[in-house]
């Protein structure tokens, strides 16, 4: 196979990647309380998870998304009361943004109003072949990661 010609199973494996992606995203959106979006949900699960604090570009660079977009994400969860967002004493160009109580509580809300989907996928699809799959998956997150 020359270099110009695709592999069958490279797009086999990108449309599955992005269908599931597609799918994954509108079903857990619609799980989600109103007025809160995916990625306000996924920023809040990072810090209950890992607490601490962030700067917005860690925080960009972990979602694979512009500052921009994160700083929009985290103008809009601010507001929201969920996070805060305070200067950094040593360097006033950087802000660090962490988890607070509010944000936790929408964030365990939200959990449980998508758990009923995560229930369904285990049920459906079954324990062993998801752990099974999660090391595959893993690695061509971690792959593609170092590329981009």
């Amino acid at each position: 196979m020359t270099e110009k010609q695709t592999d069958p199973l490279a797009v086999a494996l990108l449309s599955e990647v992005h269908a599931l992606d597609t799918i994954a995203k509108a079903r857990l959106q619609k799980a989600l309380p109103k007025g809160m979006d995916l990625s306000h949900f996924m920023v809040m699960n990072h810090f209950a998870r890992l607490g601490g604090e962030r700067t917005p570009a860690q925080l960009a660079r972990i979602f694979h998304v512009t500052r921009g977009t994160m700083t929009n994400t985290l103008n809009r969860l601010e507001t929201a009361g969920y996070v805060h967002i305070r200067p950094d004493w040593d360097d006033a160009r950087r802000k660090w943004v962490a988890l607070s109580p509010a944000g936790r509580s929408a964030r365990d809300y939200a959990l449980a109003a998508i758990a009923p989907v995560f229930a369904d996928v285990m049920e459906t699809v079954g324990r062993d072949e998801i752990k099974a799959a999660l090391p595959i998956l893993r690695a061509l997150r971690e792959y593609l990661a170092e590329e981009g």
